[in-house]
């Protein structure tokens, strides 16, 4: 069972777009997942970016869509309580499962996560979808924890995807079709932002809205590697919404429900809170 979120995390979700849950989940989820990290690096799967594989300094390496065949990750997702984390965040009733996605810098990693909206780059409208990124090891805002500007999940703003950090077999074009307004410069302008970030330390999780803006540093620590697991979640007003140049990893064919509907396909998106 999770923790209950309290009234100023509420709070902060609602206004802020983004909110800190210290102690999110138990070391034992930490080792289990850290370990899958240590594997993956070293024999990575299919949805794979990876720049400088093999080097243990300035490498930035993610993987997604583990859950299905990783019986770890699977694990996690169903039965961490970061589903009912995210649920009690979105006011939701229920809760389904979108995807994983483990995020790892090496030390001394130049690639900074640039600032992005997540909302456009899936298959999905609604206000309430959301993320929980889960820090591994402990990490500073300075050192590649997470930003993100205050409240920028209000008033319907959607940012035009650009593609970063992109597979060499999966090319840059696939984002060119996509519609948006153009996103605001904002590390050129930080003084014009209200940015936010958290340091956090293993174990700790921050949910954020999938239409707050948010990026990442590179890892400048000399000796530590940041590791994060981030899962996507889907509550009550979630609707499938292909879209041009969004995931290339979901096949639409492959979904049960037609565009517009809630994502009630429990093969692809399945219920995990209330299970």
């Amino acid at each position: 069972m999770a923790r209950a979120l309290t009234s100023e995390q509420l709070r902060a979700f609602r206004e802020d777009g983004v909110a800190h849950v210290p102690a999110a989940v138990d070391s034992e989820w930490v080792e289990r997942l850290l370990a899958v990290a240590d594997q993956r690096l070293a024999n990575p799967g299919e949805w794979v970016n990876d720049a400088n594989p093999g080097n243990e300094r300035n490498r930035m390496f993610t993987e997604r869509y583990m859950w299905q065949s990783n019986p770890v990750i699977n694990d996690f997702v169903f039965h961490s309580g970061c589903g009912e984390l995210a649920g009690q965040a979105m006011g939701s009733q229920a809760v389904r499962f979108y995807f994983d996605h483990l995020l790892i810098k090496e030390p001394a990693t130049d690639a900074v996560t640039p600032w992005h909206q997540d909302i456009p780059y899936w298959p999905f409208m609604g206000k309430q979808v959301c993320s929980i990124w889960l820090a591994l090891t402990d990490a500073t805002v300075e050192q590649s924890a997470m930003e993100f500007v205050r409240g920028s999940h209000i008033g319907g703003s959607y940012y035009r995807p650009e593609v970063f950090n992109a597979r060499a077999d999966h090319p840059n074009a696939w984002a060119d079709e996509a519609a948006g307004e153009p996103l605001p410069d904002i590390e050129g302008n930080r003084d014009a932002f209200d940015i936010i970030g958290y340091d956090v330390a293993a174990g700790d999780a921050v949910i954020f809205s999938a239409w707050v803006l948010h990026g990442a540093r590179g890892n400048n620590s000399a000796g530590q590697r940041r590791v994060a697991l981030s899962t996507r979640w889907l509550g009550d007003d979630a609707r499938w919404t292909p879209k041009e140049g969004g995931d290339p990893t979901v096949d639409p064919a492959d979904v049960s429900v037609s565009p517009g509907d809630y994502p009630a396909d429990d093969k692809l998106f399945p219920q995990v809170w209330p299970c």
